[in-house]
């Protein structure tokens, strides 16, 4: 028996057990929204802005591990959503976005809202089409939750225009779809991987670099026992951390632009660098010509092209994490490893990590403090200096997890992505640590924390800056700060040094934001008041705002000009 699209449509997710849909409506998805309103089994969450839903989306998905979707209109529906998209496809993570779009006959008429979204977005999705055939649709769909969470996961667009939607057709759902050309490897080439393991059997100073795609692979357990099972400490990459728990003895911490002392000269003198699930991107590597310059490569990635691209590797391995640990751990024998412990402890020693705590409230104290607080919680940050932070100083064990926006970078993430980590994580308490800039791009979405009841702890920490920014143009640019100080107004003078008594109050009052939303809105001003404020928001019943207020002259350290070598660390 023949049905409409829209029919289709519900009952493709009904099959791929979807049972929440992010979605904002429209003209064009109006027919798809009319029937997600008769069944009951998924629930449809309204955000209150396009690209705060695809953050919400990803939130969700890293915190259940499954392929989220979502749904928008055609025309700038669609087009709020192109960063979201970007994000995802950058840190990898599977989303189905459906897209309204106008009447065929209408494409390429310049109509109202239309927009060639797929076209716009071809180079940051996986896979992207308009749907042109009414009984092409269930296996078009079909494709798309098969491609979206396979291989190297990421996003995968989805385009049906009105008339497809509301056309009658064929009613079969196909329970999978053989894709001519795409074929992600699921196999692990032995060969390589006995090469792979035979270097790092020889080597003296091994290190095994842990990037983003272990968590994604959720290959956390293969890691630990590989590690213990040779001996060989971990470093992870900002992405990557969480790969490994931070009190185990064989974790030295992140290494990279804001990496710890340690972890960088340990890269900088191994002679094997046993590297599992990351790109190489240059806030890891800094000069590609003096990075890791003693050793020779390993690479273990699910994704071909990610291989040599960057850095080229002395041994190549395409597999899934977890696969290759599987067989890893079959060869694994332990390693004397004295020596290089001791010396990789003696840098820690030399230069541990730390803040100076003169300047008021310290970052360093809030994140342990939440550390203390809010353990085996899903951690959620924005991107910029409370990102840094809280990669150096949030401990994640087994049951603690951290979002954050690494490829794209994008500001804004961190409030969103929380809420949909909650609604994904109901049992789970929920930290979103922000700046006042970052949360000040997607502060609407304290309408979708409020009536979703996703409660949320939110951190602001706030120096009135945009701190990243203005630590770069604190250490390099003479401390001229143009267009980063957010309490500058129209009557200040046109040159600045820093904050001063004469400067105007900070705009808005968050904590009365807060409440004009029905949340609980907090004010930490003094070191004291740290614990009190995170103990009282856990207690509470909804979403709260605690604003730090925190010195605007802290900067994250150690760090690595952009361009040097990671052994070039400024540590003070």
């Amino acid at each position: 028996m023949d049905i409409t699209g829209r029919k289709l449509f519900v009952k493709a997710l009904l099959e791929e057990g979807v049972d929440t849909i992010f979605a904002y409506p429209g003209g064009m998805i109006t027919d798809i929204l009319d029937e997600l309103y008769k069944t009951p089994q998924i629930k449809v969450v309204l955000p209150r802005h396009e690209q705060a839903l695809i953050h919400e989306a990803e939130g969700y998905a890293r915190a259940t591990g499954k392929t989220a979707v979502c749904l928008v209109t055609s025309g700038p529906g669609a087009t709020n959503t192109i960063t979201g998209i970007a994000d995802a496809f950058y840190d990898s993570i599977p989303l189905v976005i459906f897209t309204g779009q106008v009447l065929q006959n209408l494409i390429g008429n310049d109509a109202f809202q239309e927009v060639d979204i797929v076209g716009m977005t071809r180079s940051v999705v996986k896979y992207g089409v308009t749907v042109s055939d009414r009984n092409k649709l269930g296996r078009i769909i079909k494709m798309a939750f098969q491609i979206a969470p396979s291989g190297k996961p990421g996003p995968v667009l989805i385009d049906i225009p009105k008339d497809i939607q509301i056309a009658s057709g064929d009613s079969e759902y196909p329970s999978y779809v053989d894709i001519r050309g795409y074929k992600p490897n699921n196999n692990v080439h032995v060969g390589q991987l006995k090469k792979a393991y035979k270097l790092l059997k020889n080597a003296e100073r091994p290190i095994i670099l842990a990037g983003g795609g272990i968590n994604i692979a959720r290959a956390n357990e293969g890691l630990r026992k590989f590690a213990e099972q040779t001996n060989v400490p971990v470093v992870t990459t900002v992405m990557g951390k969480g790969a490994m728990s931070f009190d185990h003895p064989l974790y030295i911490g992140n290494c990279g632009m804001h990496g710890r002392y340690a972890a960088n000269k340990a890269v900088s003198e191994c002679d094997v660098l046993f590297s599992v699930g990351t790109r190489f991107n240059d806030r890891i590597t800094g000069a590609l010509n003096e990075f890791a310059p003693k050793a020779s490569i390993v690479h273990i990635d699910i994704d071909t092209a990610s291989i040599s691209r960057n850095v080229v590797v002395d041994v190549p391995v395409v597999a899934d994490a977890n696969m290759a640990f599987e067989k890893l751990l079959e060869w694994a024998e332990p390693k004397d490893m004295e020596d290089w412990l001791t010396r990789i402890e003696t840098w820690n020693k030399e230069h541990p990590l730390t803040m100076r705590s003169d300047l008021g409230l310290c970052p360093q104290a809030i994140m342990e403090a939440i550390n203390d607080v809010f353990p085996n919680s899903i951690v959620v940050t924005d991107v910029g200096q409370h990102q840094m932070w809280a990669s150096q100083y949030i401990n994640l064990g087994a049951e603690s997890q951290m979002i954050m926006s690494g490829g794209l970078g994008t500001m804004g993430f961190g409030f969103p992505a929380a809420i949909g980590a909650k609604i994904g994580a109901r049992d789970k308490d929920v930290v979103c640590i922000t700046g006042d800039g970052g949360m000040q791009m997607n502060m609407q979405e304290m309408a979708t924390s409020i009536i979703e009841q996703a409660n949320v702890t939110v951190c602001i920490i706030n120096n009135q800056y945009l701190g990243m920014v203005k630590q770069f143009q604190h250490l390099f640019y003479g401390k001229r700060y143009e267009i980063t100080c957010l309490r500058r107004n129209i009557d200040c003078p046109d040159e600045c040094k820093g904050p001063s008594g004469a400067c105007p109050p900070y705009v808005p009052d968050f904590v009365k934001w807060a409440e004009s939303y029905g949340a609980l809105g907090l004010r930490v001003t003094e070191p004291g008041q740290i614990e009190d404020a995170l103990r009282e928001a856990k207690a509470n019943k909804t979403t709260t705002i605690i604003e730090f207020m925190i010195s605007s002259d802290e900067l994250v350290l150690p760090m690595v000009k952009g361009g040097n070598a990671m052994s070039e660390m400024i540590l003070k």
